[in-house]
């Protein structure tokens, strides 16, 4: 088993990520694992999209 780690600062992006790696060739993808979290920074709000895939 294995994992890969995305980290983006717009879903889209994250999506991207996300697509390219499944293209890349055929996995057994086990689970995929999403967290959003958020902070404020001056009066800046800012995001981080994040996903864990497991798979063989």
């Amino acid at each position: 088993m294995q994992v890969k780690i995305f980290d983006e600062s717009h879903e889209k992006d994250l999506e991207t990520d996300i697509n390219d790696f499944l293209k890349e060739e055929k996995r057994d993808i086990i689970d995929i694992k999403y967290s959003v979290s958020t902070s404020v920074f001056s009066e800046e709000q800012i995001y981080c999209f994040s996903a864990l895939i497991l798979y063989k």
